[in-house]
């Protein structure tokens, strides 16, 4: 067998995709696929060798005298491949046969504008099936691995400009700060609406934008609004503001412009601490220009089958730290471990003590936290296959029905300490299937731009809202349709309970410090 092309028309008779494999002129496929829907449109004889061939909507194929078109409506597309007539033709409908299978993989909808949204896909797969014009000796299972197949280096260029890019924000930081000192040192005057040229005042009638007040970190958390008074500075005046000077400056300076009609908001950021001021006015700082930050991630990875149960459960944890000033490059941090298990410190942490008392903190003054970097202090793992070890449990029932499926899918927490938040359970849905009839769900859902997977969603699951269920229909599907079932969320705290409860420096001073929390579904698949 040699197929010369394969191609995807619309009912209309336009070619919406055309792929060849051998070979060949652009003006000749364009003349054989100009000429495929005047042969499948008329009843009239095509050669002496097609007799038997008279009206298109009874036989798949058709011949010319150099060319045979095997062909094979797709609800509103006709799949065709461009054959010689020495070929098989048993095998040419076979071939067709794994070519329309491919194309609703790719294309759910199976329309114009379906096709031409996800052509490059299905030119992948065609190209699986055919090489130079032969058959591979592929099935649809195998066509789906090679063209989903992961790149190791895609993987590597993206961990590698992941990096440096965070070397780059890391840089921009340190710089920032070395600005801030120097201006620390010197002095600025500034006064909104200031001449730069010293011959006056002028007058600022902007809207809306940025004042820097007091420093670089509260610069990025006030943002003062102008109304349509124009402001008038007044030269001379002995209050111009000095960047990174005390914070009663920064009262004044709000107070004034509260006075003058302007209005100043404060963002409520995720994370933050509060410094209070002389007048009792609160700015919130970002924690992370602390100049001690901790960060705890925990991962969660949970592969599980819907007709075995779980097979494995495994939880990563790591305990990061931050020091931005040489002075507390010697700090103790003290640890509640919570569950965690698994313990393992870093080689420069004085373990004994660890053990002893839970306690991290440097072998020795050679040994100080390194200024500027985050170190990974602490890891710690937990495996298992028991189930009742999960945090959250989803049980998902779909029945054959005479009409086609109907499903019941239902969550419970099972560790009521964790609030899980942006929970998002994706159950995939039959080919062709369309959208599902929704019956009854907590939450919310939505479906993909495919209609391949439908969305439930729950802002929150906690010990007060600890279960829910979901139940749809669909027109078509299997049981096994409906696997495998992927769930996403993330929460503040972590599932071991491990947490930091004071640092100290190395006069066992208490240590003001910036914290951040996090666990995560790394994977959790239910097959």
């Amino acid at each position: 067998m040699v197929l010369l092309a394969a191609a995807i028309f619309s009912k209309d008779g336009k070619a919406l995709l055309s792929r060849q494999f051998v070979e060949m002129t652009r003006i000749r496929i364009e003349g054989l696929l100009t000429a495929f829907p005047k042969l499948i449109g008329t009843d009239e004889k095509i050669s002496d060798k097609t007799k038997s061939i008279q009206n298109w909507k009874q036989h798949t194929f058709v011949e010319t005298e150099s060319v045979r078109y095997v062909y094979q409506p797709l609800e509103k597309l006709y799949v065709l491949l461009l054959t010689t007539k020495a070929s098989n033709i048993l095998e040419d409908l076979e071939t067709l046969r794994l070519f329309a299978k491919v194309i609703p993989e790719y294309s759910r909808s199976l329309d114009e504008y379906d096709i031409k949204e996800n052509i490059f896909d299905i030119i992948f797969a065609f190209d699986e099936i055919v090489a130079l014009g032969y058959r591979e000796n592929v099935n649809l299972a195998q066509i789906r691995t090679f063209t989903d197949m992961d790149s190791h280096e895609e993987k590597v260029f993206l961990a590698v400009r992941e990096n440096q890019e965070k070397e780059a924000k890391e840089k921009m930081k340190l710089k920032a700060k070395e600005l801030q000192a120097k201006r620390e040192n010197k002095g600025n005057n500034y006064r909104p609406g200031y001449s730069n040229t010293g011959f006056g005042s002028s007058t600022a009638t902007t809207n809306s934008y940025l004042v820097p007040v007091a420093s670089t970190e509260i610069d990025s958390s006030v943002k003062v609004s102008m109304t349509n008074k124009s402001i008038k500075s007044k030269p001379g005046s002995g209050n111009a503001m000095r960047l990174g000077g005390k914070t009663h400056v920064v009262e004044n300076f709000v107070d004034q412009l509260k006075a003058e009609g302007v209005v100043v908001e404060q963002k409520d950021e995720k994370r933050t601490r509060g410094i209070s001021g002389s007048s009792g006015h609160q700015i919130k700082v970002n924690q992370a220009n602390d100049s001690v930050y901790v960060r705890i991630e925990e991962k969660l990875k949970i592969e599980s089958s819907h007709d075995s149960g779980l097979s494995n459960m495994e939880l990563m944890g790591i305990l990061m730290l931050r020091v931005t000033n040489k002075e507390n490059s010697m700090l103790s941090l003290k640890i509640d471990l919570g569950d965690s298990t698994q313990l393992q410190t870093h080689p420069n942490i004085d373990k004994k003590v660890f053990q002893a008392t839970n306690v991290l903190q440097p072998k020795s003054n050679d040994k100080a936290f390194p200024v500027g970097q985050d170190i990974g202090l602490l890891k710690w793992r937990f495996q298992t296959q028991e189930e009742d070890q999960m945090p959250l449990i989803i049980n998902c029932w779909p029945n054959k029905t005479s009409n086609g499926c109907s499903v019941n899918i239902e969550y419970e927490l099972q560790k009521k300490t964790l609030d899980l938040h942006e929970v998002v359970i994706s159950i995939p849905l039959p080919p062709n299937s369309g959208a599902p009839s929704l019956k009854d769900y907590d939450g919310e859902y939505s479906l993909d731009a495919r209609k391949t997977h439908i969305q439930w969603v729950l802002q929150l699951i906690d010990a007060e809202n600890s279960t829910g269920s979901m139940e749809f229909e669909t027109k078509t599907g299997q049981v096994e349709d409906f696997f495998p079932i992927i769930v996403s969320f993330h929460s503040e705290q972590t599932y071991t309970g491990l947490k930091i409860t004071e640092v100290l420096d190395s006069s066992r001073n208490p240590v003001t410090f910036g914290s951040d929390t996090s666990f995560i579904s790394d994977k959790f698949e239910i097959a």
